[in-house]
Formats: C-alpha cells, structure tokens, sequence
C-alpha cells in the first residue's frame, strides 16, 4: 500500500485548498507543529492573537471617535489626546502579549495528507482529500477512480463485495480473451445495479481503464452497456493490474500528527489547554457533565460498589476524542504528543523510544497516580490517560544497574541531541 502512495506523490501537483494551506518554506511557522521553533516573545501574532488585539483595540478607538469634534483643540486636550494613544498603544500590546502567552501552550488537533504532506485542521480534512483526487483525475484517472471508490464510500462491507465483483467482470475477460460476450456488461444487470453501481467511483474506474458507455438496440429496446474499447483489449497485462491495484487498495486517510515538542523543566506541566476538538461535546455540553457528575459523586458516594465507579469512570472517558500527553524526563525536560484516545498504549511507548538516545535500553512510564504503565495492548483511555496526563519517564533500574558497572551510559541528556535545538518555555 505504501508504494500505492508513493506512486501517487509523484504524480500530484497540488493546488492549495484555501489560503494558508500551502506549507512552503515561507509559511509554515504558521502551523502549529514542532518541526518549527516556537515564536520569540517579540514576534508579531497571528491567528487567535491577532483577533484579540485588533477587537481590543477597535473597541477603544470607536469609543474616541464618539466624543465631539472640537473637543481637544485647545493645546491641554491635544497633550490629552497624546497621552491616550500611547495609553491605547500600551493596552493593545498588553493585549497581543496576552493572547500570545494564551495561545502558546494551547493543544491542537491537526493531521497530515499522506499524498502532499500538508497539514490540515479537523474541519479541512474531507475536502482536502477531494480536492487531491480530483486533481489526481486530470494526471492518473485510474488511480483517482480507485481511491474515490475506497474513500467516498464509508461502508466497507459494500466496497468489498463491489470491488470484487468488478474483479470477477476483468478475470473473465483475462482468463477468455476470445469470449467476445466478456467484453460487455450491462449497466442494467441486477448484480451490476447493486454491488457496483451504487459505489461512487465505479463509474470512473470503468472508463479509466478503457470500457466505453454504449446504448445498443435491440428488436424491442435499447440497453446501455460498458463495452472494452479495442485499444485496452490488446493488453490484457494492463487490465490485470488495474484489477490487482484495485483490490489492494486502501481509503485515503490523513494521518494525526503527533505534534512532538519538547519543553523546559516546568511547574505548569501538569497543566493542559485543550481545545473543543479533544470532545465529544460542546462546551455547555460539557460545563454542565461536569456539575451533573459532581452531584452525582456526593449523592451516590456511599452506595457506589467499586465496579460501579469504574464502569460510570468508563462511560466519562468515552465522550473524548483525543488526548496530549506529557512524559517527564529524568533530567527535568518534558516530552508532548497528541494521540488518539483509542490508541493503544503501545504507541505511546513508540513515540518516546523514537526520541531518546539510548532507545535500545528498556524503560517504564508511571501513570499519574504513580503506578507502572504495564499492559501495552490496553487503549489509552482504559488506562484513564484522556484527554490529558502527565506520565514520569524511568529507566528499568535493574538493567540501568548493570549498564552503569559496566561504565556505559554516559549521556548528559536523555533525549536526542537535535531534539534539544527546539526546546520551548511552557506557559
């Protein structure tokens, strides 16, 4: 499958969606990801901040444009005037410093387009993926026509039972190449109607690999019909691997970026700003779960068995979508990645083997609670770690034992050298 996509990449020059999605060289500190360097305090805002300052700023403008036009033309009213631009000034600065220092450590949720690379935010990702297939229409059709069929169509049960009877259609023109009745299906066909048709995308993939839409007539009718143009019946090995590409494929999915950063020793790292995307819920929805929950708490305190508490603890966890973690280092920096909260504990421990020097040694994480994060086939959230946690980094201390008799282990820091480049201060 990955050389699927990566055939595709090679194919696709893509046009951007919408401004700023293009992430280019001169503007993708834009995104918010790791592979940048966090802004300098004296960098101008953009985005969120922006807003902010600029509304503060509006609102006390318009509230000086209200007075009456001859109100300062004496010179004491002029000093005034002076005096309360620089004021404005000071206060719309104050205001972009404080959005900034808000939006620093604020967690996102963006993902990656196998295809072009791009990042993209939850709400840009379904039409991002049909912009790319379209515009992979005009260079590769039959690859597009393929990932339309296992991309727009989200039951996989009816991709499945139409992909294959599409194969079985190709087979026996493969396998009879003198059957001249092969070489036609006809779009009436019952089988055809409802394993075939119904998919989008089925369509293209047909007149991709050479079939042409005709109406033949009969004595009593006429019958449309997609018949092999001549040009695609001389190379049987073409219609065969359009057949294999077919059923191997897999939908076009955007991946979720980790969104790796990495932070100084901090007193907030216990502290996350999640954005509505982490939940299943709107805000409302959610201030009011929690005033329902703590009622609860103190009303069915004493009366709750424990496997009570713990099947209501697993109904509150399933309302989030995703969550960040941090993991405290040994050496005082702080790891953070984004994860889906049905991930498997697992992944976790991959991400932060891949950023340690020493990624052969083994290690442990301890939960919040204190207790060693054990079963790896566990989902993040049956191990409570959503929509947020701060996990402690230790090495297995009875091997470390035996490295350090042994004179090894010697490095300052537990993480990668380069990774130490793109340290950020958490606010």
């Amino acid at each position: 499958m990955k050389k699927f996509f990566d055939g595709l990449k090679s194919d696709i020059k893509f046009k951007s969606v919408g401004p700023g999605h293009k992430l280019n060289e001169d503007n993708r500190e834009n995104v918010p990801k790791v592979t940048k360097e966090q802004a300098k305090p004296r960098r101008p805002p953009t985005g969120e901040a922006q807003i902010a300052a600029a509304s503060a700023a509006m609102a006390r403008m318009e509230s000086m444009q209200g007075r009456p036009k001859g109100q300062f033309k004496d010179t004491v009213g002029r000093k005034e005037v002076i005096v309360e631009q620089k004021e404005e000034a000071i206060a719309a600065q104050k205001d972009i410093d404080t959005a900034r220092k808000k939006s620093s450590s604020i967690c996102t949720i963006l993902f990656r387009c196998p295809l072009t690379d791009e990042l993209l935010r939850k709400e840009e990702r379904e039409g991002h993926i049909r912009n790319v297939i379209q515009g992979l229409s005009n260079t590769d059709p039959t690859s597009a026509a393929i990932l339309k069929i296992h991309t727009y169509n989200k039951d996989r049960e009816k991709v499945k039972f139409g992909t294959e009877t599409i194969a079985k259609y190709l087979n026996n023109i493969i396998s009879h190449p003198e059957e001249e009745k092969y070489y036609k299906i006809k779009l009436s066909n019952k089988v055809f109607q409802e394993k075939i048709s119904c998919l989008e995308g089925s369509h293209e993939f047909f007149e991709a690999i050479g079939f042409e839409k005709r109406t033949i007539h009969g004595q009593d009718l006429q019958e449309d019909f997609f018949v092999l143009g001549s040009d695609a019946m001389k190379n049987l090995d073409a219609l065969q691997g359009h057949c294999d590409a077919l059923l191997s494929a897999e939908p076009l999915r955007v991946s979720l970026e980790r969104q790796l950063r990495i932070f100084m020793p901090s007193i907030e790292a216990a502290h996350f700003d999640l954005t509505s995307d982490f939940f299943n819920l709107t805000a409302e929805e959610i201030k009011k779960e929690q005033r329902d929950r703590t009622e609860r708490m103190e009303r069915n305190a004493m009366l709750r068995t424990k496997a009570m508490r713990e099947r209501e603890e697993q109904r509150e966890m399933k309302k989030y979508n995703y969550t960040v973690l941090r993991i405290k280092l040994p050496d005082g920096y702080i790891l953070q990645g984004i994860f889906f909260a049905r991930e498997r504990i697992s992944a976790l421990f991959d991400f932060v083997r891949e950023q340690l020097q020493d990624d052969w040694l083994p290690y442990e994480l301890l939960a919040p609670g204190g207790h060693k994060v054990k079963d790896e086939q566990a989902t993040l959230i049956e191990c409570g770690l959503v929509p947020s946690a701060l996990l402690t980094f230790r090495w297995d201390a009875a091997v470390m034992a035996d490295v350090e008799a042994g004179g090894g282990h010697g490095s300052v820091s537990v993480i990668k050298p380069e990774l130490l480049s793109k340290v950020e201060q958490l606010t």
